[in-house]
């Protein structure tokens, strides 16, 4: 393995590890005030539909459980590794495109954002690491069939 790509290999578990508990925590702590608040304000004056509140807070939970079951040991899961975590990366790229939609909405107050920062500096920066780990796993799972 070249240097790049022993970089790139080291860097799977701890970021897919970050992603998963950033992931699982956001959308967990939307069920609860003032997250659930500021949540539901941002769809409503997103104009999405009301069914994406739900969606949103579970999809990321479950974003989450992807990026962090395959490292469970012993885990049934562990085996399908990699296809497990492209397909994390490839749900947390979609939320974050849609929290960058969320964040450039003149409608929706700096107010109820994170930080309060209406520019979508957080999801740019979450949707950079998700097309980095998915570049790692592709990379490394190229590698193994070569």
């Amino acid at each position: 393995m070249n240097t790049s790509a022993n970089h790139l290999h080291r860097l799977i578990k701890p970021l897919s590890l970050f992603l998963g508990v950033l992931m699982f925590m956001f959308g967990f702590l939307k069920f609860f005030q003032p997250f659930h608040g500021w949540f539901e304000i941002q769809i409503q004056q997103s104009h999405l539909p009301h069914e994406s509140i739900l969606a949103g807070k579970l999809g990321e939970m479950a974003t989450g459980c992807l990026f962090l079951l395959p490292w469970f040991r012993g885990s049934l899961f562990a085996k399908y590794r990699e296809p497990l975590l492209l397909l994390a990366c490839l749900s947390l790229v979609v939320q974050m495109c849609v929290a960058i939609y969320v964040h450039l909405q003149p409608g929706v107050p700096a107010g109820v954002l994170p930080l309060g920062i209406k520019a979508p500096v957080i999801p740019a920066v979450v949707l950079l690491l998700a097309l980095l780990a998915g570049f790692a796993v592709w990379k490394e799972r190229r590698a193994e069939k070569q």
